[in-house]
């Protein structure tokens, strides 16, 4: 059986200091007093616990809720919740939902946490770093936090990446998961794709594009590396011979073209001639290619 965390009570002085904190102390007692706070747990009662406005999270699985609820029965909860005192007797969350639910759940009177002071922009921008760092959080979950820390803490991508341990080219991938069609989001949210699917797909403006290349994704279960090869050749026309062929296609013949590559995620390229003759240029990169273009020409 695991041991328990000893929870080191708060001593009188420290006591005190709690029931009558100031809100308008001067920075450097505050900061001491957070510091002495950040290595102080305290047993607190459930239900002087009020639910965090701020929580990034909106899914909790039931059945894992269900599990830890379980595991907390015997054990009791190990890792302590982080709040912040609201008044007398009365505490807000800043990280710790989940644990905090199933501690409900449970049935626990009293739950271990650090207690914090923070005004309600530092206060969100813990919560939404704490929670950050947690796997649960899927990829969507995950970019939605970037985008309000960005928004509601005034940071930069560079100041965002720096807060949350990671590269700013990492940061700006995942916001870019929000411009994504609503069907891919929810399939990524669904685990239908993967984060690295997400991604590549996210390289797409053409919202028609990303969509067929979801159902190529889907139908023939394509890797995050064939997903992006069917991207990258998204991509690969030129503009300038683009705009020429254009002009030579009669807009029906254009509209043709432009379905052949997104229903097949190739370079397709029509080439009219006299009399209505022409042909359909189908190129592939490999044999590997070749047989997804085969497979996708056979379903149709």
């Amino acid at each position: 059986m695991a041991k328990k965390v000893k929870t080191k009570q708060l001593g009188k002085g420290l006591g005190a200091l709690l029931s009558g904190i100031n809100p308008n102390l001067d920075q450097q007692n505050k900061e001491e007093v957070v510091k002495e706070l950040s290595n102080t747990i305290a047993e607190i009662p459930v239900e002087s616990i009020e639910v965090n406005p701020y929580q990034p999270r909106v899914e909790f699985d039931p059945d894992a809720l269900a599990e830890l609820s379980a595991s907390l029965r015997v054990h009791g909860l190990i890792q302590p919740i982080t709040v912040r005192r609201m008044a007398e007797g009365q505490y807000q969350l800043i990280s710790g939902e989940r644990r905090l639910r199933a501690s409900k759940m449970a049935g626990l009177g009293t739950v271990p946490a650090y207690i914090r002071l923070a005004n309600d922009q530092e206060m969100l921008e813990m919560a939404l770093v704490e929670n950050i760092q947690r796997e649960q959080l899927n990829a969507i979950e995950v970019a939605h936090t970037y985008q309000r820390l960005i928004e509601e803490c005034s940071l930069t991508h560079e100041s965002l990446a720096k807060r949350v341990g990671k590269s700013r080219t990492l940061v700006t991938n995942f916001l870019r998961l929000l411009k994504l069609a609503p069907d891919i989001k929810k399939a990524l949210q669904s685990k239908e794709i993967t984060k690295g699917h997400a991604m590549a797909l996210a390289q797409v403006d053409d919202i028609a594009v990303q969509l067929s290349i979801l159902q190529h994704i889907k139908n023939l279960r394509l890797s995050v590396r064939a997903t992006e090869a069917m991207v990258k050749r998204s991509q690969e026309d030129n503009p300038e011979k683009e705009a020429k062929t254009k002009e030579k296609l009669p807009t029906d013949y254009q509209m043709v073209q432009n379905k052949l590559r997104k229903d097949l995620g190739a370079k397709v390229e029509l080439k009219l001639k006299k009399a209505g003759k022409g042909q359909i240029i189908l190129p592939f990169s490999s044999t590997d290619d070749l047989n997804r273009l085969l497979d996708l020409l056979e379903q149709q």
